[in-house]
């Protein structure tokens, strides 16, 4: 029965009545009915004839969250010292759902009203929520740890050969590569994928598409790691080191209103890009697609479009003739709250290195942008610090049709390919402007080239490159692979002349006319180079090249001391090759071996996938039917110091040694095993022979036949055995 009432026991003053026992008995569920109220704190504080413009102020600010009434806003107010009505710094607003109030707790919270106010935004439920939390902490129960797979395991094979993931059919397998025998499965997967794999940039995950989302798997028994929820997802970009993944699909996000259990909100519908943690898998903002217009009046879509700074500080997009719009990670913020706006920006990218200076300050990442020519002012290549925006150079350009931005891996140089055109327009011709940035002033210099140039590639870790041109009249209106062009391909070096005064310039090494390559493909260590004719349906022209090849002791006798060395003597063709009906080339991570590729996705003609070495001998083929794609796994950047690189180079000899060693032992074993396997195919022959000779002698036995002497010569047939002798090595010794 509940407690008699004691008129005899109140207490004198209300706060000492104790309401525990009423407050237990009605206690309301803060979730239910107050989830569309928030919060907000540090607004300023005014009395009643400021309050209407404060409310309009905030107004302002809320107006992309939803539409709010006027009764929607609650502010408390209190008389202060001085006997005066003010509001006590923070007020309650009401929306019409749910919904709105998360998206006004995502959007707000710590937007900058002034320099003495930044607003607190938050759930009405969320403070009831954590006001009742007990004072006294108790320790979660703790979670029993689960070793998990390294996702870099495959970097320990004591061979140090790479891996390389091929799609065919509906089957995806990840191999290791064998050089001259046929790869070795690490793993295979039928119906893996849906449409195409796809390394991360570090080769930590291979990722797999599918109808409802990304998956991304890694470590030695190639479990599912993670998965990203975007419906129709059609392309991926991860940033540099692996930290982030962006998603795009072609169509809008659509959240349904009932049932959903989804990653997105309300605010993503209509979004169709996606920026994910790879980490913990959480979502971080979602984006519109830009859909520039084609000359046709169709839409295109130019991928990534989102480009990463080498810092992973910040992500940025352009929109043309507008605008960059630059973001900081992982907080997904634009940069200073707004864009930065550029009359006619057409394209942007970002310098590759960042670095830091001697104290160890990361320095500002750096991008570079060009404008086009409108009414009298000239196209203009822009070099940008992020994020103080400070302009570090600029260069105006005239008689500019495009122009394209190609950086060096290492950000120490910056090429512009600048398409000109005559006074007449009806010429165009090329040449190049070269940003020197790491020196001072940022000097450019103008190589003329004086003909269209096809392509263009610097070498990894370099200071040369190469130009493949033509003046072909058949380039401006030719289909790409419905004519061959003839081109000319031309290297160049920079040449620091001597003295402290000398100026540096870049200068042809050598010209190679009478081509018919369009394509530039350096070995990721520089030195070597793969020139190559793709997507053509007449020629499919391979040749290797390698730019510090020893020359011949007769020539090298020739360069007086003191002289300078001729590059041109350095430059040699190595060997020259053909696929046909090649569509794809890709170098390992190594640098030492060549995949090129056929694709079904391009043609059907003899697809399947071949393995070169850089020296242009091929080492392995193989016709696959249905064969789709090739990729070589990435690997990190080398752990190892500049001093130990050093060391390694020093003692080279040693450790080639063992490396041929380790490769004649490798290829004794497979041979041998393949003798074995041949040795193994002949007896199971011989031993269905033998049955089939057995059932047919007692065949005719039964039917009352005599045995053939065939039969019986071939019972009482002598088998022999044959050796084959390898040659694994030789050596002349000549005795005085």
């Amino acid at each position: 029965m509940p407690a008699r009432f004691d008129i005899n026991n109140i207490p004198e003053n209300e706060e000492d009545i104790d309401f525990s026992d009423i407050e237990e008995r009605y206690q309301l569920s803060f979730e239910e009915g107050f989830d569309n109220i928030v919060v907000v704190d540090n607004i300023p504080l005014v009395d009643e004839t400021k309050e209407e413009k404060l409310i309009q102020f905030l107004r302002k600010i809320f107006k992309n969250v939803g539409e709010i009434r006027d009764k929607h806003f609650t502010m408390p107010k209190a008389v202060n010292e001085k006997g005066k009505l003010m509001s006590k710094g923070f007020m309650f607003i009401e929306f019409e759902t749910a919904e709105q109030a998360t998206l006004a707790v995502k959007l707000i919270d710590g937007f900058k009203m002034d320099k003495s106010h930044t607003l607190a935004v938050n759930r009405f439920t969320d403070v009831e929520k954590y006001s009742s939390v007990e004072e006294e902490f108790h320790a979660p129960a703790e979670e029993e740890f689960i070793e998990k797979e390294h996702l870099k395991s495959w970097l320990a094979d004591e061979m140090g050969r790479d891996q390389i993931v091929i799609y065919r059919h509906n089957e995806v397998q990840v191999l290791w590569n064998m050089q001259k025998e046929q790869p070795q499965i690490a793993h295979n997967k039928p119906h893996w994928t849906e449409t195409y794999v796809q390394w991360s940039p570090l080769g930590s995950y291979l990722t797999t598409f599918h109808a409802q989302g990304v998956a991304l798997w890694g470590g030695e028994s190639w479990k599912k790691i993670i998965r990203f929820v975007h419906p129709g997802v059609k392309l991926i970009d991860y940033s540099p080191n692996e930290r982030f993944l962006v998603t795009w699909s072609n169509e809008p996000i659509v959240v349904p209103e009932e049932n959903y259990d989804g990653p997105f909100g309300p605010e993503d519908e209509g979004n169709q890009i996606v920026v994910w943690d790879v980490k913990s898998g959480a979502l971080l903002r979602t984006f519109p697609s830009l859909a520039p217009q084609a000359p046709n009046g169709r839409s295109t879509v130019s991928w990534p479009f989102f480009k990463w700074s080498p810092s992973e500080r910040y992500f940025a997009r352009v929109t043309p003739g507008s605008q960059i719009s630059v973001y900081e990670a992982p907080s997904m913020g634009l940069l200073n709250k707004k864009s930065i706006k550029i009359d006619g920006v057409v394209d942007f990218e970002w310098a590759p290195s960042a670095g830091a200076d001697k104290s160890g300050k990361v320095k500002d990442d750096m991008l570079a942008y060009w404008t086009p020519e409108v009414d009298n002012q000239p196209a203009r290549v822009t070099l940008l610090n992020i994020p103080s925006q400070d302009i570090v150079r600029t260069k105006n350009l005239f008689n500019v049709n495009d122009c394209k931005l190609h950086w060096q891996n290492q950000g120490d140089f910056l090429c512009v390919k600048v398409d000109r055109h005559t006074k007449n327009k009806k010429v165009v011709y090329s040449n190049l402007e070269i940003f020197r940035v790491r020196e001072k002033d940022i000097p450019v210099e103008v190589v003329e080239v004086k003909e269209s140039i096809l392509a263009f590639a610097w070498e990894p870790k370099g200071e040369r490159f190469a130009v493949i041109t033509t003046s072909d009249p058949n380039f401006t209106s030719a289909t790409p692979g419905s004519t061959t062009l003839k081109t000319s391909a031309s290297f160049y070096y920079l040449d620091k002349g001597k003295g402290k005064d000398t100026l540096q310039s870049f200068k042809v090494i050598k010209t190679l006319p009478g081509k018919s390559c369009n394509t530039i493909f350096w070995s990721p260590k520089g030195r070597n180079v793969v020139l190559a004719t793709l997507r053509s349906q007449t020629v499919w022209d391979l040749e290797f090249y390698d730019l510090d090849f020893e020359p011949l002791e007769s020539a090298a006798a020739k360069v007086p001391t003191g002289g300078e060395k001729d590059p041109a003597a350095y430059l040699q063709l190595l060997s020259s090759g053909e696929h046909y009906g090649v569509t794809d080339i890709e170098w390992d991570p190594s640098g030492r071996f060549v995949a090129t590729s056929a694709s079904v996705w391009r043609h059907t003609m003899e697809n399947g996938y071949q393995i070169w070495d850089f020296k242009g001998q091929m080492l392995y083929k193989e016709n696959l039917e249905k064969f789709k794609q090739l990729v070589w796994r990435p690997r990190p950047k080398t752990l190892l110091s500049k001093d130990q690189i050093k060391n390694i180079r020093k003692n080279l000899r040693e450790y080639s040694t063992r490396f041929e060693e380790q490769d004649m032992e490798s290829s004794s074993l497979v041979s041998s095993a393949e003798r074995q396997r041949r040795r193994t195919l002949l007896q199971e022959w011989a031993d269905w022979r033998k049955r089939v000779e057995a059932d047919l002698a007692s065949d005719r036995a039964a039917a009352g036949q005599q045995v053939s002497s065939s039969t019986a010569d071939d019972e009482e047939a002598e088998e022999v055995d044959e050796w084959i002798e390898e040659v694994i090595d030789e050596k002349e010794e000549i005795v005085a």
